[in-house]
């Protein structure tokens, strides 16, 4: 009896305790449903100027959802509701936000702002898979400032690494796009066009560009179709955005190429940014075949400050000076050059010098109104003024002599002995002021800009130049009077003109059943009282990425892009009696070149990293053309429109990850531009007409070029680092000086050329120590430029022998050489 009650009793207690735990898991799945009811959040994705950020991408941390902002930049997102939840918000070439949301409930609004990517961060984000669906691309300069580079990390190296870009000098930021000169491409520093000397003839006298790469937050870069928004020139866009920092930072870099400082400085209503750099070329100078003593001094100096009083209104204002000096004391060079059958040696012994000083002055300031979250309204005031000098008194006596392979130098055979003179004092004054007024409305898919401008421009120029070959056939015989000179030249000229332009373009993006449609047009008029000239240029572009295949993009373009001339374009030189002389002819007209640009994009992956393939084929017809010579980097004009030409030619890059975590690309282009020049034509009545010639390369003519940036890291370690840049590229056409582009029948050797940089990081973000609360980085580094000691050449020296014949003489570039770079970021 007593174990029946013991065992009735316990059955009820057990079963009490089941029904106790049974109750207590119903409250606990109770309480979680509860605590899981869905959350709904939505918002706007903008950028520190209100514009919406389309295809930014919304998640949440730990999950599988997300989504992606449409084209106004809104998002909506369902999600069930926990203790903490983090939202974060996220676009390539923006800084990633988090937002930690606290037992969320209901329906909530979240707007964020995405900051640009800060480029000075350890990382490299791969740029390359933002989707370019007009004609400009986004170029990344993150750690490209460890890239082994002569020109010291100027923006200009970045760009000749680009398919359809080239640059055939390590001495000068001078580049070429797609078979146009240096003076066809256009570069502008938050919205203002950049000027530079005029008066510069070689590599070794150009020094720093204008861009200070340490301040440079975005590069926008188009090789060709771009919009109607951007000014009058033929071949490329260069866009610049100094960066506004967040906060307080710093850095230094020194070489033995020179030296750079910048700081920045963020307020809560302001930002102020400075850029101080140094450049000598003495120690590259040193390697190349004419020895003596070089002084080149480059010295910039750059502000940018930023103030917002309030939401809608921002004031800025951008300065610069800058100071290039070249002084250099020839005292002998020698050069061998020819074939293994024929070797020949150009020896020479200077006397006097060369005094070269280019300064310049410039200044820009804007107001920006923000009327609405997206509608903005922007004046800008700019002044740029440059000081020129170029003078030299130079006296060389030369030997051409002939070796064979089993002769030595003192046993050559002399071919040619000569003596000449060079002398120039060219002076030059130019001053442009620039106004305009710019508006930005986004309606629904619409995006209108506007804008107005007026340019004044007065230059002041005297040139006297003059040169002297005491050589057989040359200037030998003399004239009745004495020695006749080779080459003269005399000329003082001034300007006072005035430029006004309009524009007025549309964007407009349409998610299609065929895809996300975007679709450019503008139109762009500009008018120049020297000539009396006005010019219309429609420019049409559409991008498309396709419903069926979203790696996939393509993109065409169309347009008409007038080059309305600058004062070395119209400056036309004369001969009489001997003399040189420049006069300025008012009835030039701009030149012309219609663009037809189809290309595209596949992104893909491969080894489980981020790639992109892109290719682009362009024709460019070429009209009212002004041809010129090539000389170093002077660009000597005929100052007529003599001629009419093409361009076409096919442009591929691949871009990704090589090496994971870093950006690498290869490029390749091939082009072919050519002209056809007004040649006249005795008539038989004795009239003179002009016909024109056959067709003739530009003097841009390279038909192939390879390019190669490659980054590596040590296996197991971040702190060793390698970058490589690689350059293979067809030779030029080239002729006789003072002869005209019939002559240039030559072409120059392949240009070829390797560079190499191992950096250390001596101090990274992930130490921890006491000194870590005052720097982010260091790094040092070792680079090897030119490789593979190639010499290549730059330009020609035209002597001639006893027998009247003449000689090319190469002038060749920098040998190898190694350089070391300390660089400290605060």
């Amino acid at each position: 009896m007593i174990k029946r009650t013991y065992q009735i009793y316990r059955s009820k207690i057990l079963w009490q305790w089941q029904l106790l735990a049974l109750l207590s898991l119903l409250c606990l799945y109770t309480q979680e449903l509860c605590a899981q009811e869905a959350v709904k959040i939505g918002g706007t994705v903008t950028d520190v100027n209100g514009s919406p950020i389309e295809l930014a991408t919304v998640r949440i941390e730990g999950t599988a959802i997300g989504t992606v902002t449409n084209l106004k930049g809104r998002y909506s997102l369902k999600f069930t509701s926990r203790d903490s939840v983090t939202v974060i918000f996220s676009m390539l070439g923006y800084q990633t936000r988090k937002r930690l949301l606290l037992k969320p409930k209901g329906n909530l609004r979240l707007n964020m702002t995405l900051t640009v990517t800060d480029y000075e961060l350890g990382e490299v984000s791969v740029s390359g898979q933002r989707r370019q669906t007009g004609t400009v691309q986004q170029l990344d300069m993150a750690d490209r400032s460890l890239a082994p580079d002569p020109s010291g990390g100027n923006i200009e190296a970045l760009l000749a690494t680009q398919a359809g870009v080239s640059n055939n000098n390590e001495l000068s930021s001078q580049y070429n796009v797609r078979g146009g000169s240096f003076d066809e491409n256009m570069v502008y520093v938050n919205g203002m066009e950049i000027y530079r000397p005029l008066l510069i003839r070689s590599g070794q006298q150009e020094g720093l560009s204008f861009v200070n790469p340490d301040m440079v937050e975005n590069i926008a870069f188009s090789t060709g179709g771009f919009e109607a928004r951007y000014g009058d020139k033929m071949s490329s866009v260069l866009d610049i955005t100094y960066k506004r920092p967040q906060r307080l930072e710093g850095s230094a870099t020194v070489s033995l190429l020179g030296a750079s400082g910048y700081m920045g400085i963020a307020g809560r209503k302001f930002t102020w940014t400075h850029g101080l750099r140094y450049k000598t070329n003495r120690y590259l100078l040193g390697t190349l075949d004419t020895k003596g003593e070089y002084d080149p001094r480059f010295l910039d100096y750059q502000t940018y400050f930023s103030y917002r009083p309030n939401p809608k209104l921002e004031i800025g204002f951008i300065g610069n000076i800058a100071e290039n000096r070249y002084q250099f004391r020839p005292e002998d060079r020698y050069t061998s050059f020819g074939t293994l059958n024929d070797i020949r040696q150009f020896k020479v012994y200077f006397e006097g010098q060369e005094k070269d000083l280019f300064r310049t002055f410039f200044g820009a300031g804007y107001a920006t109104w923000h009327l609405r979250p997206h509608s903005s309204l922007s004046l800008r005031a700019s002044a740029f003024r440059t000081q020129e000098r170029e003078t030299y008194d130079i006296t060389g006596q030369y030997w051409l002599s002939s070796l064979d392979n089993e002769s030595s130098t003192d046993q050559a055979e002399t071919a040619g002995i000569g003596t000449y003179m060079e002398h120039a004092r060219n002076y030059l004054t130019a001053d442009v002021q620039s106004y305009s007024l710019e508006g930005r409305h986004r309606l629904n898919r619409h995006e209108l800009q506007w804008g107005a401008e007026l340019k004044h421009e007065r230059i002041k120029d005297k040139m006297r130049e003059w040169e002297l070959r005491d050589s057989a056939g040359y200037s030998i015989p003399a004239g009745p009077d004495g020695p006749v000179l080779s080459y003269t030249l005399n000329s003082a000229n001034r300007t006072d003109s005035h430029r006004y332009s309009f524009f007025v373009q549309d964007t407009y993006k349409h998610n299609a059943s065929i895809g996300l449609l975007t679709l450019t047009a503008g139109v762009r008029g500009s008018y120049w009282d020297w000539n009396r000239e006005f010019i219309l240029s429609p420019r049409l572009s559409v991008g498309l990425i396709p419903a069926f295949n979203d790696r996939l993009t393509f993109r065409a373009a169309w347009g008409i892009y007038y080059q309305a001339p600058f004062y070395k374009e119209f400056r036309c030189t004369s001969e009489q009696d001997g003399i040189s002389t420049v006069t300025l002819n008012s009835d030039i007209r701009s030149q012309r070149s219609m663009h037809y640009v189809i290309g595209g994009d596949y992104h893909f992956r491969a080894l489980n990293r981020p790639f992109r393939f892109s290719a682009e084929v362009y024709y460019k017809d070429l009209d009212n053309l002004i041809p010129y010579n090539i000389d170093n980097v002077r660009i000597d004009y005929y100052g007529r429109n003599l001629a009419k030409g093409y361009a076409t030619g096919l442009d591929m890059k691949l871009f990704g990850e090589f090496v994971p975590g870093t950006d690498s690309w290869i490029s390749f282009s091939l082009m072919k531009t050519e002209e056809k020049i007004l040649q006249p034509d005795n008539t038989t009545e004795g009239q003179i007409k002009a016909t024109y010639g056959t067709w003739l390369p530009r003097p841009t003519d390279q038909r192939y070029r390879l390019s190669l940036y490659f980054t590596d890291y040590f296996p197991g370690s971040r702190k060793w680092k390698l970058s490589l840049t690689g350059t293979l590229a067809g030779g030029l056409p080239f002729g006789p000086p003072h002869q005209g582009r019939e002559k240039a029948v030559f072409r120059t050797p392949p240009y070829r050329r390797v560079d190499i940089g191992m950096s250390r990081c001596l101090l990274d973000e992930a130490d921890t120590s006491a000194r870590r609360r005052f720097v982010r980085s260091i790094w040092l580094s070792l680079d090897v430029f030119n490789l593979l000691d190639i010499h290549n050449v730059n330009s020609y020296y035209w002597i001639t022998d006893a027998q009247s014949n003449q000689y090319a003489i190469p002038n060749y570039l920098t040998s190898r050489q190694i350089n070391l770079h300390l660089q400290i970021k605060f």
